[in-house]
């Protein structure tokens, strides 16, 4: 359980250090289309999170009252409600994981209607979270670099070198 325990306490720390390099504004920011922003991916973990492991040895994964569809709504958040999102649904899992020992990982959990050990769940739970905690990662880094970018060099539109890097101009954003 040690092990499985330290990987969703990496992951958490890694969103968290992203989210708080990124200014205000930037995690309501939806990338393009078909994409989310920081914010929503929160909130899709948040309610994932929350469902999956409020009691969790003894009920269903998969609670009724989850609206999964409203998770990845357009909306605005402020940083705290981004904040509070993630620290519930962390206290939940917490709550529920911590307690559990090596023996624990053998018996049977029900997500979705599906029988699981355990140990599988949570395996495809860390994986759950890898998956979005990079997502986040990406936005947070793809926003300093753009910021970077855009405060450094003047926008035009043709390609150019400087510094041994090839800088290229696309529809009026720089990319690297």
């Amino acid at each position: 359980m040690g092990d499985l325990l330290s990987e969703y306490k990496r992951y958490r720390l890694l969103a968290e250090k992203a989210m708080k390099q990124m200014p205000d504004d930037a995690l309501n920011v939806i990338p393009g289309t078909e994409c989310n922003s920081v914010a929503m991916i929160v909130a899709h973990m948040s309610g994932n999170l929350r469902s999956r492991f409020t009691n969790f040895l003894t009920e269903d994964g998969e609670k009724p009252w989850r609206e999964r569809d409203e998770e990845f709504a357009s909306r605005i958040c402020t940083r705290a409600d981004v904040l509070k999102l993630w620290a519930d649904a962390w206290s939940v899992l917490e709550g529920e994981v911590t307690p559990l020992t090596d023996a624990d990982l053998a018996r049977t959990v029900t997500i979705r209607q599906q029988p699981l050990t355990v140990h599988a769940a949570l395996c495809r739970s860390i994986s759950h979270v890898a998956y979005h905690v990079g997502q986040i990662v990406l936005l947070a880094h793809h926003r300093g670099i753009l910021a970077r970018v855009l405060r450094d060099f003047a926008v035009c539109r043709h390609s150019f070198t400087t510094q041994n890097v090839r800088v290229i101009v696309v529809d009026q954003v720089i990319l690297r």
